[in-house]
């Protein structure tokens, strides 16, 4: 079910908020469903901010964000060589600097920024560098600072396709356990949980393959048999105007303490 402004039927926000120390890794079922533009801006006032960007990618939400408001001031980091190169080659969004580098090792000074943003990007961070990611966006941000970090729930029909060539449910608890020990270490302190499916769109089988079992931030190799398998789960989705899909997302807003 669609809604506008991600609200339920009801028009209240489903499964909205858990505070202090009420983290929960998923919850079920999951009725709101809106684009995960609805959800930032609801919870983030971006303007007159200097806003980080953690793994930006192809960088379509830093030019949302970019775009949108007043006087905000974005560095986007990208680890991945192949992306960069290509957001290097923006040249209308000159309020956005863009920096090679992974989040273990954030080239900014201490408390410089005012919120980070951190698209389900969390999970792809090497394990035994998560502590230390998050340990720097503590001190990056300023007192009171904000991060703003999704991640994706091991759970839907898109799920079901993705994990038959790469299951990412442990790398996505690794994740959620880091950012609850975070808390409760004092680095930051929960501000709100939010649950929110978000809608997905492919217009046929290439499409999915370029974007997702082709996309440069990882390395799938898939037998002819896999290939064929993921195919058919894959197209067993498919309508007139291509595959559609709900994919649930978590998002765990937390505060730097003052």
């Amino acid at each position: 079910m669609l809604m506008s402004n991600c609200v339920t039927t009801s028009g209240s926000w489903l499964q909205r908020t858990f505070k202090a120390i009420d983290m929960r890794i998923a919850v079920h079922p999951i009725e709101v469903t809106c684009p995960e533009a609805e959800v930032y801006n609801r919870l983030l006032a971006l303007d007159n901010k200097h806003i980080l960007e953690l793994g930006c990618g192809s960088a379509l939400k830093t030019r949302d964000i970019a775009t949108a408001g007043v006087n905000r001031r974005i560095t986007a980091l990208e680890v991945d060589e192949t992306a960069h190169r290509k957001n290097l080659e923006i040249d209308d969004l000159l309020n956005v600097r863009f920096i090679l580098s992974g989040a273990q090792d954030i080239p900014l000074a201490d408390e410089s920024v005012d919120i980070v943003l951190r698209f389900k990007s969390l999970h792809h961070v090497p394990l035994e560098l998560m502590k230390t990611s998050l340990e720097e966006i503590h001190r990056v941000l300023k007192p009171g600072g904000l991060a703003y970090v999704s991640e994706p729930i091991f759970h839907g029909d898109f799920n079901e396709i993705l994990q038959l060539f790469h299951n990412e449910k442990k790398v996505r608890e690794a994740a959620f356990y880091a950012l609850e020990k975070a808390v409760g270490a004092g680095l930051f302190q929960l501000v709100e949980e939010t649950f929110f499916n978000t809608p997905g769109h492919y217009r046929d089988f290439a499409e999915f393959e370029n974007n997702i079992i082709n996309a440069t931030y990882s390395s799938h190799s898939l037998s002819t048999d896999l290939h064929e398998q993921v195919r058919e789960k894959f197209e067993q989705h498919m309508g007139d105007d291509g595959a559609h899909f709900l994919k649930p997302i978590r998002v765990d807003l937390l505060k730097k303490p003052d």
